[in-house]
């Protein structure tokens, strides 16, 4: 099976600059599964979901099919990583409680991986994916971030992309979704950190690769002239969760 690795050459850089998830999304999660027991994090990355998941759950299954990602993933003693891809996990039928996918249900083959989240979870069990988009920072810094992006890297950006600025509204969830509360996502970052995050981005490393150069070079000299080499400013994402029951759906069956 062949995935599209678009991660593993910057997975020092996603561990570093992705942002974490708040606290309160998991405490919501875990308030609405009925058993605590297993919980499967899938394309868990560096593992920032997982040891979160930790907290409210015995055991935690997190897969990744990419091994550079794995190998940069926070160890702890509740989580257990594996290589795997998301639409052929290594948990038993009807075995967890929670699947959580964070910042990377677009990647997946949906009608395979939701079977396989029907045969994974346990009745009663919980589904919930979430994703995000471009920070809020300032109107002018965000602008050149919009500039950035839609610019030198529009061509860049895959369609698997393009469903994050739709907020996965294009995705066939096959089963009742869920109500969710709003969910923040706040870091701060000096200026050097937002390039850092830019080197995360899939479209950045394929224009490096296609032009040999940094594409935020062009947007460098009216950053620095908006942004202080030493200023910290404080990021802000808004989640968008995508919750449900898969076994309370007709048309998923395991």
């Amino acid at each position: 099976m062949t995935f599209k690795d678009l991660f593993s050459v910057q997975s020092a850089s996603y561990a570093k600059f992705r942002p974490d998830y708040p606290p309160a999304l998991y405490a919501w999660l875990a308030s609405l599964t009925p058993g605590h027991a297993q919980a499967w994090d899938c394309g868990t990355g560096n593992g920032q979901c997982a040891v979160h998941l930790a907290g409210f759950y015995e055991n935690v299954y997190a897969t990744d099919p990419s091994a550079q990602q794995i190998a940069h993933a926070a160890p702890h003693d509740r989580v257990h990583y594996a290589v795997e891809p998301a639409e052929n996990c290594g948990l038993p039928d009807a075995s967890a409680d929670l699947v959580t996918v964070g910042q990377a249900l677009h990647w997946f083959r949906f009608e395979d991986y939701f079977r396989e989240v029907a045969r994974v979870l346990r009745p009663g069990g919980l589904f919930a994916a979430w994703t995000y988009g471009l920070p809020e920072i300032s109107p002018e810094i965000d602008a050149l971030v919009l500039q950035l992006h839609e610019g030198p890297l529009g061509s860049y950006w895959l369609p698997e992309n393009r469903m994050i600025e739709k907020g996965y509204a294009d995705i066939p969830f096959p089963f009742p979704l869920i109500a969710a509360p709003d969910f923040y996502v706040e870091k701060s970052f000096s200026r050097s950190d937002l390039f850092g995050l830019f080197d995360t981005w899939s479209a950045t490393q394929r224009y490096i690769a296609d032009h040999g150069r940094h594409p935020a070079e062009d947007i460098t000299a009216p950053l620095m002239a908006v942004w202080g080499e030493n200023e910290v400013k404080t990021f802000r994402w808004k989640l968008v969760v995508k919750a449900g029951r898969p076994h309370e759906a007709p048309n998923l069956q395991r």
